[in-house]
């Protein structure tokens, strides 16, 4: 045991096993969604169900695990939510591409992305990116999944009037949603450990003595087939073969590079293993990812990347690697208890991804608001991710205006190269987008 602590290096990174596995638990928990949201998203766009929960429970697995062994980062990999929606209403509901071809798509892409991570190119922009933006993209994820609990909890809901406004209070699930932010802030108040993922049980527990959660009809169930998935990604390459396809899988090139890159950075800031403004370990963090997209695509999923869940396992105490395999540990798991996992509903994680937007928005401190020129791109950053309901996309605008800021403010000189390319990626990035 003594021997695995070292290799995760838990002594120096102030962490032990009982924290590392609890991490491990909490952003099992906090992300165990993606198990039945990944399907039902996929699923429209004609693939089986059950071979998608599998795929994507395997690959979470495997992507889990080597993030761990080899980037000693407590940061889970799964289907990344947005890319998925891409996949299976843009591409092929509206473009009609059979998902045979869209899942080749995945697959030419996520070996690009290796290539890129190989030759260190992702690891280069990490780098490259100033710490004001660095800390505003920390804080634009805290922001982007705090609004993606509030609303998945029914607290906040669309409006044809002003966009968004207050949810019905004579919902029982959105008072499920009260109960467990309310006993998490109570608990994260007094300091005590494992509060959120004390408050989560707790939640569930009430969900079930008053009907809201439905009592699970048994606890283990059969892994579904992946018979109909498993390599289509790699014996369809030869579909792509038009301009309309090229464009396709530059789409989900470009926006799993972003989303993962900025998802690393962000959850590597909130547990404090940036060093001097560079990221130790990221080429590894940054394969560990690009190999589990590919994996997945081969197994029959989208696009896969890092998860800003695992801000979750962060805030309760994850340190190390040691976390990421556990969380690992359990999608394997998962995929035999499909049925218990239903119990884990919207409005049992709504409550810990409010606490941890509240915790990542830490950040803002960080940034030099003193600097209108630095003010205003990270402010765009930050605001940009939940209003355009996009990582990438909040990435974009600030990244865009920075160097016009800069300029203006005389500082031109102070930005990279690296910087003034990334502005210019993004613009043909939203002009990719939003092409028709």
């Amino acid at each position: 045991m003594q021997r695995i602590a070292d290799f995760f290096h838990f002594e120096e990174l102030g962490t032990n096993y009982k924290k590392e596995t609890l991490a491990g638990l909490t952003t099992f928990v906090s992300m165990a969604y993606i198990l039945f949201v990944n399907p039902q998203v996929l699923g429209a766009s004609g693939i089986s169900q059950g071979a998608v929960f599998t795929a994507t429970a395997f690959a979470s697995a495997f992507g889990c695990m080597l993030m761990g062994i080899l980037a000693n980062y407590p940061i889970a990999i799964s289907a990344s939510l947005g890319i998925n929606a891409f996949f299976a209403y843009s591409v092929v509901i509206g473009m009609k591409v059979p998902w045979e071809t869209a899942l080749a798509g995945v697959f030419v892409a996520s070996i690009l992305f290796m290539i890129l991570t190989a030759f260190k190119l992702r690891e280069k922009v990490v780098d490259a990116i100033p710490r004001d933006l660095k800390m505003a993209i920390s804080a634009g994820i805290g922001l982007f999944i705090a609004f993606i609990g509030l609303s998945q909890g029914g607290l906040v809901v669309a409006d044809k009037s002003t966009v968004v406004t207050l949810g019905s209070l004579q919902v029982g699930s959105t008072w499920l949603t009260i109960f467990g932010l309310i006993i998490t802030l109570v608990l994260m108040s007094a300091r005590i450990p494992g509060a959120i993922f004390i408050g989560m049980v707790a939640n569930s527990i009430l969900g079930l003595a008053t009907g809201l959660i439905a009592m699970p009809k048994q606890l283990i169930s059969g892994v579904p087939s992946i018979s109909s998935t498993f390599m289509v990604g790699l014996t369809h390459v030869s579909s792509i073969n038009s301009l309309q396809l090229v464009v396709v899988v530059l789409t989900f090139l470009l926006v799993t590079f972003f989303d993962t890159t900025g998802t690393l950075v962000g959850l590597a800031e909130q547990a404090g293993l940036v060093k001097n403004n560079k990221l130790p370990r990221i080429g590894k963090a940054l394969m560990a990812d690009s190999s589990t997209m590919v994996v997945g695509s081969l197994l029959g999923t989208s696009p896969m990347g890092a998860f800003v869940e695992s801000s979750a396992g962060i805030a309760v105490g994850g340190r190390t690697g040691f976390t990421a395999i556990v969380t690992g540990i359990l999608f394997i798991f998962g995929a035999f208890f499909s049925p218990l996992l239903a119990v884990v509903t919207n409005q049992v994680t709504a409550p810990a991804l409010i606490i941890v937007g509240v915790l990542m928005a830490q950040s803002l401190k960080n940034i030099h608001w003193e600097k209108f020129e630095v003010a205003a791109p990270a402010f765009l950053i930050v605001l940009g991710m939940p209003l355009t309901y996009s990582i990438s996309d909040g990435i974009a605008l600030g990244f865009i205006t920075y160097p016009l800021t800069m300029i203006a403010a005389k500082r031109g000189k102070e930005v990279g190269a690296m910087m003034y390319g990334l502005a210019v990626v993004f613009i043909l990035f939203l002009w990719i987008l939003n092409a028709d």
